[in-house]
């Protein structure tokens, strides 16, 4: 058996200790080629990569290894040794021919089977991103059926109002969620990540189930009604939202877990495991398209809670049709989880364990600085472009939480009835999915044309035109009515399209227009205010926007007495936060626009010093020892005549003075290059071998001809041939 091995260094290469042949084609012939597809292994460190090729007298090459993330021909030849050639397709495959020793003369002869694709990505990565993209397709489906019905639960129930969620988020899901977390953080430790996903996931599915079947028909047992009529008798209609979370326990449970539904199982079960399966590259072709999916799934779902929803309209008198349509769409949310489960199985059992598909590296966790309170509030204090940062992220979650509670306030009245709320709900849903969706194709467009300025304005501005119109039209709205009346609309009605329309907008535009300029925003930081304008912001501003609204609610209604009550003052708290979102998107703008040209200039400078000097290292050899070798030759006169030349490796130069010039004029180009940052075009070193040897060649023979001259100008009696007859 023969081996041929190859050592070297480089970035993910990947050891295989087997492979197999693909197709057997042609007749035999003497160079005996073996291709082979790879199967991949876990990756080596960095500090080696190893190629091995290991023959036999039957079938050549049985083994080899190659890039995970480049693919190459590996070929070997007597004549030319081994060498790698760079191919464009992502299949990893070695071909290895060999015209040295084998035995038999006639062994087969392998060819490479081209990968198949379907609609330009090959079938081994469409193995991965199909089952995942079907569970984020089903994640997300049940994650809006579970959004809508939380709020009809809970704003809809006798006894409650939308004064209950500013007290539910802060008092409830805020502690359910840090609970959970570390309660995710001890079974990571003692369980395996099959068993983890299942162990978060199953008991979502199992309450879901439960709670359309069991607690929902027997809520009016369950609900303390009692004594939540005594403690509101007892502290006054201000606490209606806070007695509310007892009065509909299990209605609030539902709310949690379907809030939890969108942290736990989208942003940790489903991300954490795509990033474990997905390689880099395969990401950034992928994850966009799973952004826009997850809106296509918004469309899709809202169409079916309006479906449910209107199957009231079917049922006869005295059934309870929300009961009916609950059961309905939670057997869907079962379903499609149990589904869930089965497509993560199928993909641990046949692509997490595939030794053919290409692996995601492991990455070293970045170490984050970490600030407390404090010393987060110092540093956004110190720096005036993160305080504006801070102040868009702040500013949007309190206009939002603002906005959206007094909104469902509204849809309340104008819809007491839970199938009425869930029907509105399902087309508000759809409608959001659907100008997200445009919002994303579109935003390419104004960032590219308009800029990031621009850009980071859109938000605020929509926030600010929609925010006036919905609580003008709440304030004073009863002067518009015979205007309104024309098109069939009253006032409340009125206002409940417009609120609508500003959460579509402020949505889609967050998610198409605030976040990527907010992630724009760091790019020119220096890399220590980067990461620390970062973490403070983290730390300071996310749970002071989230819960900010939330609390500004709280107090007005415990103040004013209800949510009706403190409308005036949530519109005038409104316009200043969204004003001063505006000068802080204005003031940035002015600082990013510098910082990105002066970043820009900077990198382009670097990129030339670093082109300049790479071409300079290229031009520039160092000077090689000169040999010399007595050569003759018969010059144009017929006379034979000696010399020694100077030679380097085998080549004839020039005299070693004339070598020297060369040198120095060349170091005196490369001066002159980098004070001008202007380098001339270097040669190849083939292409440089090649022109010196013909010079040299031009100057041989043009000094020869001199020294045959003048060594002729003596001699008498040439004949008309050219030849002298003496020297003859």
């Amino acid at each position: 058996m023969q081996a041929v091995a190859v050592r070297g260094s480089a970035n993910g290469f990947i050891p295989t200790s087997h492979g197999f042949p693909l197709r057997r084609n042609g007749d035999p012939g003497a160079t005996n080629k073996v291709s082979f597809r790879l199967n991949s292994a876990p990756s080596r460190p960095k500090s080696e990569i190893l190629c091995l090729g290991s023959r036999n007298d039957k079938f050549g090459l049985l083994g080899a290894s190659l890039p995970a993330t480049r693919n190459f021909f590996a070929s070997s030849r007597p004549e030319n040794g081994l060498f790698y050639r760079q191919r464009k397709s992502s299949q990893q495959v070695c071909e290895a021919s060999a015209s040295m020793g084998v035995g038999d003369s006639n062994a087969p002869e392998f060819a490479v089977a081209a990968p198949k694709k379907f609609m330009g990505v090959e079938l081994i990565t469409l193995k991965k991103v199909i089952p995942l993209g079907l569970m984020f397709f089903c994640i997300l489906f049940n994650y809006t059926i579970l959004r809508d019905t939380k709020d009809v639960l809970v704003v809809t129930a006798k006894g409650s109002s939308a004064e209950i969620i500013p007290f539910l988020k802060t008092w409830v899901n805020l502690p359910m969620a840090v609970g959970f977390m570390v309660l995710y953080t001890k079974l990571s430790n003692v369980l395996s990540k099959e068993a983890l996903f299942y162990a978060c996931i199953i008991p979502f599915i199992a309450f879901f189930g439960a709670f359309a079947f069991l607690l929902y028909p027997l809520n009016n047992v369950i609900h303390p009604t009692a004594l939540a009529d005594k403690l509101l008798q007892f502290l006054g209609p201000s606490f209606l939202g806070p007695i509310a979370i007892l009065r509909i326990w299990s209605f609030c449970l539902f709310y949690v877990m379907a809030e939890l539904w969108g942290s736990v199982v989208v942003s940790v079960l489903f991300w954490g495991f795509a990033n474990q399966i997905i390689t880099v590259d395969e990401a950034k072709q992928f994850y966009p398209l799973f952004g826009l999916g997850a809106n296509i799934a918004l469309i899709f779902s809202g169409r079916t809670v309006k479906s449910f929803s209107n199957l009231r309209k079917n049922l006869g008198p005295g059934v309870d049709g929300w009961a009916v349509s609950l059961k309905g769409m939670m057997s869907i949310v079962v379903v499609l989880g149990l589904a869930i489960c089965g497509i993560y199985w199928w993909v641990n059992k046949y692509v997490v364990n595939d030794p053919t598909l290409p692996k995601a590296e492991a990455r070293k966790k970045k170490e984050k600085p970490k600030m407390g309170m404090l010393e987060s509030f110092k540093f956004l204090l110190t720096s005036r472009y993160v305080r504006d940062l801070a102040t868009l992220v702040v500013a949007y979650g309190i206009s939002i939480n603002l906005v959206e509670v007094t909104w469902k306030s509204k849809l309340k009245q104008q819809f007491p009835s839970p199938n009425e709320y869930s029907a509105f709900m399902g087309d508000f849903s759809s409608s959001t999915g659907i100008v997200t969706f445009t919002m994303m194709l579109l935003s390419r467009v104004i960032f590219r044309k308009y800029g990031w300025g621009v850009a980071a304005t859109i938000t605020p501005t929509v926030l600010l035109v929609t925010g006036v119109a919905f609580f003008g039209l709440i304030l004073g709205g009863e002067p518009l009515a015979p205007f309104l009346g024309k098109f069939g609309m009253t006032p409340l009605l009125a206002a409940v399209y417009v609120g609508a329309l500003q959460n579509i907008f402020s949505k889609s535009a967050k998610y198409s227009l605030f976040d990527p300029c907010k992630e724009m925003a760091y790019i020119p930081l220096d890399e220590d205010t980067k990461v620390k304008g970062k973490a403070a912001i983290d730390v300071v501003c996310n749970p002071l926007g989230k819960s900010g609204g939330a609390l500004i609610q709280q107090f007005l209604i415990l103040t004013f007495g209800s949510l009706a009550n403190s409308t005036p003052y949530l519109g005038g708290i409104l316009l200043v936060v969204v004003v001063a979102w505006l000068a802080a998107a204005r003031s940035l703008d002015s600082q990013f626009t510098p910082l990105v040209k002066k970043d820009l200039k900077s990198k382009y400078l670097e990129g030339k010093l670093s082109s300049v000097a790479s071409k300079l290292k290229g031009s520039l050899k160092a000077k090689q020892e000169v040999t010399y070798r007595f050569m003759s030759s018969l010059n144009s006169k017929g006379f034979i005549e000696g010399k020694y030349v100077p030679v380097i490796e085998g080549n004839v130069i020039l005299k070693e003075e004339q070598v020297e010039q060369q040198q120095k004029q060349q170091v005196d180009v490369v001066e002159e290059s980098t004070l001008h940052l202007q380098p001339k075009p270097t040669q190849t070193t083939q292409e440089k071998e090649i022109q010196d040897k013909v010079a040299v060649e031009d100057e041989l023979e043009s000094q020869v001809e001199l020294s045959s001259s003048s060594e002729n100008e003596d001699i008498q009696g040439q004949d008309s041939n050219g030849f002298a007859s003496e020297g003859l």
